[in-house]
This record gives structure tokens, C-alpha cells and sequence, in this order.
């Protein structure tokens, strides 16, 4: 693979594009009638047959023509394609639509699925920006029912958590207002070792709130990775090669199966590649449920301070310039939230 001639460089070149294009095996024919090449299709052939030796193309059958191989996937990935961008009009166009949206990184986050899975006719998955380290921001207590309290407690960076506490004694609403208050000003900005040293005397109220504070706090620490959001799995299951599929429908339930797909995260994505892309074909030989995919996948946030990560899910038979330009583009766009509001 390291000796190809430019010749076959072409040549797999375009293939990989017209299959990408069609769904259907290539043939010498067609493809010097197509490109107007000054080859006979006989050269073209050979050509293919030697690219097939080496691993880069295979023949579904005797009389069909050919197909790339993930490794002839991996190779146009990496050796042949050329680096693409975004159209302007395009960019216009998403910048506009982000616009109009609130600073809430939930609805930014739904938002930058649904539009990437339309535009890759791919699955997206999105998890949430985690910090590097979780610090308290803000609490609201709300009276209930008898000595039931809605706790909210917002984290730096907006996320947010709510649980119903039965407290040990009963409080007014104006008693908790106090309590919110006091610990929104003595907290802020403190992680969980330095709430833990918070030793100002405290009824017993204030005690079991504080307590399930820290909790929260550490639980959210030890999170491999935020809220996950994925769109467009329908796409996936559209494509000519996954319909009515169990190939892909088992891909389809590692993205929805957490643990499986957190640990898929943590051992691709490297920690400091905000911005940059990764693209793993037919499951790298580590996760057999996606030997037909690919899927492209890149960080985004600042580092150091918030990062999650951006990507889709699809057939290997996928459009891998636009695709990539547009992961990476949505990566800068929500690297952009994500410093402005950190």
C-alpha cells in the first residue's frame, strides 16, 4: 500500500468517490466511460485487480465489479482525500440558525444534532461540556409538602440538578430562601474538597443540605462523560446497505447503550484534539458491532475548563469530505459557546 502508483491512487481514488455516490460495485467500464479516463478498460482493470491483491478493494461477485475494503476506506481517508471546508453559504446558514438560539447549551446541543444529522444523513451523538472539574454555582430550595423540599443545585457551566429531600425537621419557605442564599454566597466557585472544609456552624437543616450538595458534586466529578444526545438514527437504517439490517441495528444499539459507547469515547478520543478529527473505519478491529461503520468524532470546549465531544455514525459508504468539514465546523461552534459562557 506504501508503492501505489499515482495511477492507482486514481483510480481508488474514484472509486471509493462513485461507490460512495451509487451503492453499487464499480466497473472498469463505467469508469472510463464516467471520467472520460485515457485508459482502456482492460489497464483500468488490471489496475483493480492489483489494488484488490493488496488489500484496498474486493469483489462482491465473480461478474460484479468492485468495492473499497475498510483498509481501501482508511487508505483514501488518510492518504487521498483531500482536506475540504464548508461552502460560506453554508456556514452563513448554520451560523444564522445558532443565532436565534437562547444561551442554553441544552438547546444548542439538540440543535447542533438534528442539523448534523441532516446534513451527513448520518446518526449524531453529542455529550454534554463537562469542566474539569465540577464546581457549585448556585441552589434554590422550594417548599413542598411537609418536610419535602425540592433541592435544585446549578453547577458551573449550567448543569443542573434537582431531587426531592425529605428533610429531618420541618422549615418555612423563608428559612430556606436564608439557607439558599447563605450557601449560593459561602459556595461559589468551590469544588467539592473545599465545600467538605466548610465549617461554619450549621443546624441540621442546613447539614443534610450540604451534604447532599457535596454528593452531587463528587457524583458529577466521577461522570466518564456528560448527557448524550444523539439524532438521526433513522438515517442509518435508510441506507441501501443497512435496510432491515441487523448489522445495523446492533450498531445502533451500542450508540444506545452508555457504558458501551462512554467506553468507545474514552478510547478514541485523545483529551487534547478540540477541533481536531478522528475517524474510525469498520470498528478498528475493537468493536465488532460497527465492522460496517464508520464514525467520525471530535472534541470541542476549551481545555482545562469544559470539553464534550461531537460526532456521527454511519454506513462505511459515506461522504467523507462534507462529513468531516462539518464535524469540525460544529466543533468550533460549540467550542465558541462553550468559551463565552465558562
Amino acid at each position: 500500500m506504501d508503492t501505489l502508483t499515482t495511477r492507482q491512487k486514481k483510480i481508488l481514488s474514484l472509486i471509493v468517490h462513485e461507490h460512495i455516490a451509487s451503492a453499487d460495485p464499480v466497473g472498469s467500464k463505467n469508469l472510463v466511460k464516467k471520467f472520460g479516463m485515457d485508459l482502456s478498460s482492460a489497464t483500468v482493470r488490471n489496475e483493480m485487480g492489483a489494488l484488490t491483491d493488496a488489500g484496498l478493494l474486493r469483489q462482491p461477485h465473480t461478474s460484479a465489479g468492485r468495492v473499497p475494503t475498510e483498509e481501501g476506506y482508511r487508505y483514501f481517508v488518510r492518504q487521498l482525500m483531500n482536506k475540504t471546508s464548508l461552502p460560506p453559504a453554508i456556514r452563513a446558514t448554520i451560523n444564522h440558525q445558532f443565532s436565534q438560539m437562547t444561551n442554553d447549551i441544552q438547546q444548542w446541543m439538540r440543535l447542533a444534532a438534528s442539523v448534523l444529522a441532516n446534513r451527513t444523513h448520518s446518526a449524531s451523538l453529542i455529550t454534554a461540556p463537562q469542566a474539569s472539574e465540577v464546581k457549585f454555582k448556585h441552589l434554590e430550595l422550594i417548599g413542598a409538602h411537609g418536610r419535602q423540599v425540592l433541592a435544585i443545585l446549578v453547577l458551573e457551566g449550567g448543569q443542573i440538578h434537582q431531587q426531592m429531600l425529605a428533610l429531618d425537621e420541618p422549615v418555612t419557605q423563608e428559612q430556606l430562601s436564608i439557607i439558599s442564599r447563605k450557601f449560593s454566597q459561602e459556595l461559589a466557585g468551590k469544588n467539592a474538597g473545599r465545600i467538605n472544609l466548610f465549617i461554619e456552624p450549621l443546624t441540621t437543616v442546613e447539614k443534610q443540605v450540604l451534604d447532599w450538595i457535596e454528593n452531587e458534586i463528587i457524583r458529577s466529578d466521577q461522570l466518564p462523560t456528560g448527557e448524550i444526545i444523539l439524532d438521526g438514527l433513522t438515517n442509518v437504517l435508510s441506507e441501501p446497505e443497512f435496510a432491515g439490517s441487523e448489522e445495523a441495528r446492533r450498531a445502533l444499539r451500542l450508540l444506545e447503550e452508555r457504558s458501551i459507547l462512554q467506553d468507545l469515547l474514552s478510547q478514541t478520543i485523545l483529551p487534547d484534539a478540540i477541533g481536531g478529527v478522528q475517524v474510525l473505519i469498520g470498528g478498528e478491529g475493537s468493536w465488532n458491532d460497527l465492522r460496517q461503520c464508520s464514525i467520525i468524532l471530535s472534541k470541542y470546549g476549551s481545555p482545562g475548563v469544559a470539553t464534550g465531544t461531537i460526532g456521527i455514525l454511519g454506513p462505511m459508504r459515506m461522504s467523507y469530505g462534507n462529513s468531516i468539514s462539518l464535524v469540525r465546523f460544529f466543533s468550533g461552534l460549540l467550542s465558541d459557546f462553550v468559551t463565552q459562557q465558562w
